[in-house]
């Protein structure tokens, strides 16, 4: 690898972003040679991206705006650190004109685009008409300069319902609605650029015709400033929920060869319009015949590693040699598509309750090591918090195989093993989803995971005799002095016998509220479980981390179970399931909310008041919105009632578990 000529222009690289992008781009950087810098707020002092850096700037506190987002700070912290490159990552400044000319009034090499090119086509409205121009084919829809209520319902009318309003300047779904009637308009537009100002500075609309039953297609391309602009093939992120990615894959199972090419050489056509330097990718929409442009991301996108995977092209190390004022090192015919990957994002976040944010300290992070075949990008490890105040992502669990569908079997057997505790994560969920049938026979559009939703989600099994005996495996296991005291403990031995004790009963409840007893019986025999009317030989032996070699009745099994507290999480061939432990010494003080109580999920912000106080309000009726995570949640009545008390202002900044307001029945 040659650096000389990366060498010239820069030695120091800072990364202006955080979690796993930062982990990503450190890991490249440092591979190349580059001392790294990173930038980190209050919330994550002791983040993974923070510790793997060479070094580390505060840059204030937790707030994205008052750190991640504040441009005079980050320019400053490069300036501290003597870096003379900033690597934006996604997210957060990575597609701002604003910040791409500060860095270079600073002296600073921007690894990314112009700011004339970000403005170019980082804005969804003057992308269309630059394509408009050029004759790429385009969504019928309005994307003006006039913004008003007025302008904004006429162009609407226009177009014909249903729309999708959306924010020119964002991404990941955010300030983005649909709309099917002509009285939802106002609201909606009031909503989504509430949402885009919170999320990106900037809370102008576009609105297009909504393409029904839609399929999501990208191209990556990668363009240097000797006038070399390549295509790295296409991704298919049809896989979505609230506009925002879930699933992609390389290449799109929905294109043949000619198709392939024609999309390819669109999106060439597209960067070509403002002759781009650096890595961005140009993204269509399709309604199974036709392709059209929808816009550009003037940076690199979560997904890359489905590309580089199929490539074997590592982008990030391109976005630098680029920066670096280097030619890229391929022609368009030296780049070849080899296998298949496809990549699932894991979010704290809960899909049993509309998939609200989850925050708190990750107690156990148990995701398969890195492998042939298998790649894991994460921006946390155990022992982490996840914090209310940015995106939740933590980890992207990628696969790749010859075929589509090893690539998706290999995919699936990750997501089964892995275990991410002291959050919730969308895990399950996505096991669920790359398992689907209609998902490995592409039967799909952005719609399928609303529309399936209630499969996807569906309540575990009930729990059985295995996962009765994983919890009192873990029970017993935790009393024993944890794992890394196992060669101490009667767990070294084939059976688990309690000293002085001849019987133990223990009791559980599952999710659904179903009570169970188990008695542990032991002696000079073997110990036996009695579950109901069965007795089971019982045997366990402790593995690394949370994971026990358990025997029943002569049968082995390897399972994971966790338990913190009364709360146990159990894995176990049959699936995953959480289960109460009813202690009988410990007590059971489960805290109860009174459902006439409306209390903040999360920490967040009230955005809007959407009740007054006396109101008759029918069951699901909206009351507030909280601002959580960059994205809006709107709280909702759980049954019928009069608004008694509303306990929170416009503005007011709440704690989880906050009580916001309060309803009382009919």
């Amino acid at each position: 690898m040659d650096r000389s000529k990366l060498y010239r222009r820069f030695r120091t690289l800072m990364i202006a972003n955080r979690g796993e992008i930062a982990v990503r781009v450190i890991r490249t950087a440092k591979a190349m040679g580059l001392r790294t810098v990173a930038v980190y707020s209050e919330a994550d002092r002791n983040a993974r991206h923070v510790a793997m850096a060479d070094e580390a700037v505060l840059l204030g506190p937790s707030r994205a705006r008052d750190s991640y987002l504040n441009i005079e700070r980050v320019i400053e912290a490069a300036r501290k650190s003597g870096a003379e490159a900033v690597h934006p990552g996604y997210g957060f400044l990575s597609e701002n004109a604003d910040f791409a000319k500060a860095c270079l009034d600073a002296g600073l090499i921007f690894v990314g685009p112009t700011a004339e090119m970000m403005q170019a086509m980082g804005s969804k409205s003057g992308s269309k008409l630059l394509m408009e121009k050029a004759g790429v084919p385009l969504v019928p829809g309005y994307h003006g300069e006039a913004q008003d209520d007025a302008t904004l319902a006429k162009a609407a009318a226009k177009i014909g319902f249903p729309v999708l309003v959306k924010a020119s300047a964002g991404g990941g779904g955010r300030g983005m609605r649909v709309v099917r009637k002509a009285e939802e308009l106002a609201a909606s537009v009031e909503s989504a650029k509430r949402e885009a100002k919170a999320a990106f500075g900037d809370d102008r609309m576009l609105i297009e015709k909504l393409v029904e039953n839609p399929r999501h297609i990208e191209v990556q391309v990668i363009g240097d400033s000797h006038g070399n602009l390549l295509s790295l093939f296409e991704r298919e992120c049809t896989l979505q929920r609230r506009h925002q990615k879930v699933i992609e894959e390389a290449p799109s199972p929905t294109l043949n060869a000619s198709q392939r090419e024609a999309v390819c050489a669109a999106a060439r056509k597209a960067a070509g319009a403002v002759s781009y330097v650096g890595a961005g990718t140009i993204e269509f929409v399709s309604d199974g015949k036709n392709v059209f442009f929808i816009e550009m991301n003037t940076r690199l996108q979560v997904e890359h590693p489905v590309t580089e995977l199929i490539t074997g092209i590592d982008l990030v190390e391109w976005q630098l040699r680029v920066a670096a004022g280097e030619k890229l090192p391929m022609t368009q015919e030296q780049i070849t598509l080899r296998g298949h990957a496809i990549e699932a994002r894991v979010y704290a976040e809960n899909p049993d309750k509309n998939f609200m944010p989850s925050v708190g300290v990750i107690r156990s992070w148990n995701i398969p090591e890195q492998s042939a075949g298998l790649r894991i990008d994460a921006g946390y490890r155990q022992g982490d918090i996840v914090s209310p105040y940015y995106d939740a992502m933590l980890a992207k669990v990628i696969a790749w195989a010859p075929t589509r569908d090893v690539a998706i079997d290999r995919l699936g057997r990750a997501l089964e093993q892995s275990d991410v505790l002291g959050v919730v994560t969308n895990i399950p969920f996505l096991a669920a989803l790359v398992g689907h049938p209609a998902v490995r026979a592409n039967a799909i559009d952005t719609g399928f995971i609303e529309r399936e939703l209630k499969h996807l989600t569906a309540s575990p099994k009930p729990p059985q005799d295995l996962e009765f005996a994983a919890a009192v495996a873990a029970i017993l296991r935790k009393e024993a002095g944890a794992a890394e005291d196992v060669a101490k403990s009667p767990w070294g031995t084939a059976g688990w016998m309690p000293v002085g004790r001849r019987q133990r009963v223990f009791a559980f409840r599952d999710r659904q509220g179903n009570e169970q007893k188990v008695t542990l019986r032991y002696g000079k025999a073997s110990p036996t479980l009695a579950i109901g009317d069965r007795v089971i030989g019982f045997a366990a032996v402790a593995g690394d981390a949370s994971g026990i070699d358990l025997t029943l009745d002569g049968t082995k099994s390897n399972v994971t179970a966790f338990v913190e507290g009364h709360e146990l999480y159990v894995r176990t061939r049959n699936g995953r399931l959480e289960l109460h432990w009813i202690d009988p010494f410990g007590g059971d003080d489960e805290e109860q909310v009174g459902e006439d109580r409306i209390v903040a999920p999360l920490p967040g912000t009230v955005v809007a008041l959407l009740a007054e106080v006396g109101a008759k309000l029918e069951k699901g009726a909206p009351i507030l919105t909280l601002e959580v995570m960059k994205m809006e949640q709107t709280l909702r009545a759980p049954f019928a009632g009069v608004l008694k008390a509303l306990k929170c202002k416009v503005g007011d900044i709440v704690g989880e578990g906050v009580e916001l307001a309060e309803i009382e029945p009919a």
